[in-house]
């Protein structure tokens, strides 16, 4: 298969979830064409519809998904065939799904490779340790990713992003790593390449601003009551 990305880079991911202000349709392709401008070198996005919407307005390849709730499964990231087969037929160019080692997915996930594949479509396994790592490489994964990481009850719980667990990854993998999850700032994307990613995705920090809104208002908070106390 050939390479996805032009380069090494920021792949920004731009998503909005029901009830979310940004939730709306058209404004996620808004997100990726100013994503576009500002130099990154790919797209996350979620659902066909903002997939179709973003594909017609930049040349970016796009990694989509598809995140629906199953009553009593944690898996939600394109979990069952018919999410890979919508997500392919709106144009996404790589299909992200949970590769996690959870409720026997490693079989599960097999034929949903195998689909991908047979379309001429990329697989990006989204993992929370590194022998999830090691397992989505040796099921055919083209690229494999940290976003899971936190988010499984087994994998650590931090503020910031898992940099030792693309440092694991990196010494082992020979499908590029990608760095997703907690990514806050440039400093930390610079990390997580240095630590061994091919690429960074950052959502949040770029796209969700009710959340970049928070961090500064939550610092603020702290600042004052610091200087409250302090009198």
């Amino acid at each position: 298969m050939k390479p996805i990305f032009s380069r090494r880079g920021l792949i920004v991911s731009c998503q909005a979830l029901p009830g979310e202000p940004l939730y709306w349709q058209g404004t996620m392709a808004r997100m990726a064409q100013a994503a576009e401008l500002g130099g990154a070198i790919g797209i996350r996005a979620n659902g066909p519809d903002d997939i179709r919407d973003i594909k017609a307005v930049v040349k970016l390849p796009v990694i989509g998904l598809l995140k629906r709730d199953i009553p009593g499964s944690d898996i939600y990231i394109t979990p069952e065939l018919v999410d890979v087969q919508a997500i392919i037929e709106a144009g996404a160019d790589v299909v992200a799904m949970d590769m996690t080692n959870r409720e026997d997915r490693a079989e599960k996930v097999v034929p949903l490779i195998r689909h991908c594949h047979e379309a001429g479509v990329a697989v990006m396994a989204d993992i929370s340790t590194f022998e999830e790592g090691v397992l989505a490489e040796s099921l055919g994964a083209d690229l494999i990713s940290t976003t899971m990481s936190g988010y499984t009850p087994y994998s650590p719980k931090q503020e910031g992003p898992d940099l030792e667990l693309v440092r694991q990854l990196a010494r082992k993998l020979t499908k590029p790593l990608v760095a997703e999850g907690r990514i806050w700032s440039p400093a930390e994307a610079e990390e997580a390449m240095e630590a061994g990613a091919e690429y960074v995705v950052v959502g949040g920090a770029i796209t969700r601003p009710q959340f970049i809104t928070q961090k500064y208002a939550e610092r603020l908070g702290r600042y004052l009551d610091r200087t409250a106390s302090s009198r």
